[in-house]
């Protein structure tokens, strides 16, 4: 039986622009004028017998139709496209486009998917490291670990557990410090805290004020301690015995496991949210994406 199918012309230019939301964007994308795309979409239109854009000024929306052609479409481009690169560079390899924020790329996630590369021969990806929020679109990015959702309400999310933040330090400071031992945190001077600038992108800041507030100890001062604008350069500082940091328990995971952090309390507080992994549906058929995404969740700490 023959395919029925649109010009793919037409369907390659739709997706472009449902997906940059532009046809100028789409235009250069493909290499051709943004006129040529608009006359594309107009086939595509005549063809389905349905407007699947909405236009505003250099924008386009995707109607009612167009979201539910572009679904299908986008994933049957998607697939065409893993094949045919598979094909022309005779190479059986997957690679995903990941993008990650860098105090948890930096702690957690170059090992784990390090080790998975180590099971999946095969897989190869490039890894971007920068804040939220990130353009999906305008980087192809198949992959995001990101803190927050919400940044991301139109895309598919998996939650990691929940975090926590404990008290840490390096064996060498509690060494010299003994009396840590025997009174805990109630031993360490404000000027040996390690403090968090989290930025004005975080809601929720979890401080050693908090801490303090949950343990029943008096208020710290913040100016004696040290204040430090990264999260994983904080942990590098406690883990050279500078003092005590508040560790998140996803980013101390490796070092207190190798011993070169030491918890010195159990009483935790919350991080504010989860970390999460975002992906659009659209891309769920590429190879290792949702083999990855639960090769990660599963071995984040819990």
């Amino acid at each position: 039986m023959p395919l029925t199918l649109p010009p793919l012309n037409s369907l390659r230019a739709f997706e472009a622009a449902a997906r940059t939301g532009s046809f100028t964007a789409a235009a250069e994308e493909i290499g051709v004028s943004a006129a040529a795309i608009s006359q594309h979409v107009k086939k595509l239109e005549d063809y389905l017998g349905k407007t699947v854009f909405t236009r505003q000024n250099n924008r386009v929306t995707l109607t009612d139709a167009g979201h539910s052609f572009f679904e299908s479409a986008a994933s049957g481009l998607q697939i065409i496209s893993d094949t045919t690169e598979e094909h022309l560079l005779k190479r059986s390899r997957a690679r995903l486009v990941i993008s990650a924020i860098e105090s948890v790329t930096e702690k957690w996630l170059t090992r784990r998917i390090a080790e998975y590369c180590h099971a999946h021969p095969d897989f190869r990806f490039d890894l971007r490291v920068e804040p939220d929020p990130v353009d999906f679109a305008r980087h192809n990015i198949d992959l995001r670990l990101a803190y927050d959702g919400t940044h991301y309400p139109e895309l598919e999310l998996v939650n990691l557990p929940q975090d926590v933040l404990v008290p840490v330090c390096s064996p060498d400071y509690l060494a010299r410090h003994p009396e840590i031992g025997t009174h805990g945190m109630a031993a360490v001077p404000d000027a040996d805290l390690l403090h968090t600038s989290w930025g004005p992108s975080f809601g929720t800041q979890p401080s050693w004020q908090k801490w303090h507030s949950h343990a029943n100890l008096p208020q710290p001062v913040l100016t004696k301690g040290f204040l430090v604008h990264s999260s994983a350069v904080l942990l590098d500082l406690a883990r050279e015995g500078l003092g005590v940091a508040l560790g998140q328990r996803l980013m101390i995971h490796d070092d207190v496991e190798a011993g070169r952090l030491v918890r010195i309390s159990d009483l935790t507080i919350p991080l504010g949210r989860s970390y999460c992994l975002a992906y659009p549906r659209v891309k769920q058929q590429k190879r290792h994406l949702l083999p990855l995404i639960e090769w990660l969740r599963g071995r984040a700490v819990s």
